[in-house]
């Protein structure tokens, strides 16, 4: 990777408030700041258990039909 892209990665990771840069002379130091990356776990977390939750019922659903079809072929 290039220094203009990795340059311009850590802006990008700098102004989404995920890392905290320190300039020392020449040298930047950057520090991960976990603490924005909480509201999306939140979101991710909800929204897994969601689709879990739907994706069960589409399967019971889906088996009681395959059930309830293999009953009605052997009469």
């Amino acid at each position: 990777m290039s220094l203009a892209a990795a340059s311009k990665h850590i802006k990008a990771l700098e102004s989404a408030g995920l890392i905290q840069r320190e300039v020392r002379g020449r040298t930047h130091l950057c520090r991960l700041d976990p603490g924005p990356l909480a509201s999306a776990h939140e979101w991710l977390d909800f929204y897994e258990q969601f689709w879990t939750h739907r994706l069960s019922i589409l399967d019971r659903l889906l088996r009681e039909d395959a059930a309830k079809t293999s009953k009605g072929e052997d009469l």
